[in-house]
């Protein structure tokens, strides 16, 4: 007689807003492609305030994990039971892990972004990196480049998150080597000249909002700097055109996505996903 096996295993992201999000584009064709037939993906958009209904309804409906964007990177962090290293150290969480109602936070956003360097030719080792934003993102992506050996990193954020901003300085200059500076983003920011890298680690840019660039001097960055967005979608930003259009390298938050949604779905199964199967995908949903 044929198993009778419906139970849904049920994973997915809380953000605001969500709609935009594509997860669930590249997650299910993992899935798919691993026969992992009753796992799905939700894309689930959880107001400011309401993170707390959230979890109980995540425990409440044995949700295998769930990932975290924004805004609830940060915020997530009182509603866990646990912190992997990673978590702890960077202080903001993207992943969670739900073992038998016991939740893991941990974050993959930075190790997704040290991967898609890697695969750009990109070595940290050593270099000045600049990153605008200093939100969940970006805290995970200064502290992996610290433990990568970056030298310095300057730190872009608004006047009103200066203690976002000054907690993450605080963090890094304690917790790891790297030199870093802060510098208050109020009007158009230059930047410094020496810069090899520069990440937009912030929000700016993401779909609805795909006319929108970081408000920097474009003509201040210099030849040679290699140029990165956090945006997955739309994959090529004004950010982007901009690097572009100054024969600059660069690379879209694609790939990033695609790094880290592969390490959150070994973390909630125990596979191995094809990142090509899952970039495919991608490219399909969004072109």
């Amino acid at each position: 007689m044929k198993e009778q096996d419906y139970l849904d295993h049920l994973v997915g992201v809380f953000g605001h807003p969500a709609a935009e999000n594509p997860g669930v584009v590249i997650q299910e064709a993992a899935f798919r492609d691993l026969g992992l037939r009753n796992w799905r993906f939700l894309t689930i958009d959880v107001d400011p305030g309401k993170l707390g209904d959230a979890i109980l309804g995540l425990k409440a409906m044995k949700f295998r994990g769930i990932n975290c964007t924004i805004p609830h990177k940060i915020e997530v962090l009182k509603y866990l039971d646990k912190l992997s290293p990673a978590a702890t150290l960077i202080g903001a969480v993207n992943t969670v892990i739900n073992d038998g109602g016991v939740l893991t936070g941990d974050n993959t956003d930075g190790k997704g972004f040290m991967i898609a360097l890697e695969g750009a030719g990109v070595d940290p080792g050593g270099k000045r990196v600049v990153v605008l934003g200093a939100g969940g993102a970006a805290r995970a992506i200064c502290v992996e480049l610290a433990l990568a050996g970056a030298r310095h990193l300057t730190i872009v954020n608004i006047p009103k998150d200066l203690a976002l901003g000054q907690g993450l300085v605080d963090t890094l200059r304690q917790k790891t080597k790297v030199e870093v500076d802060y510098v208050a983003w109020d009007g158009k920011c230059r930047i410094p000249e020496g810069t090899h890298i520069l990440v937009n680690a912030t929000s700016i840019g993401l779909y609805p909002n795909v006319d929108d660039k970081p408000n920097i001097d474009y003509d201040s960055i210099g030849k040679g700097v290699y140029v990165q967005d956090v945006i997955p979608n739309p994959a090529y930003t004004p950010f982007l055109r901009e690097a572009e259009s100054r024969g600059l390298k660069w690379q879209s938050g694609m790939q990033m996505l695609i790094n880290q949604a592969a390490l959150n779905i070994t973390m909630w199964t125990g596979l191995k996903p094809d990142k090509d199967v899952m970039r495919k995908a991608f490219e399909a949903a969004i072109s």
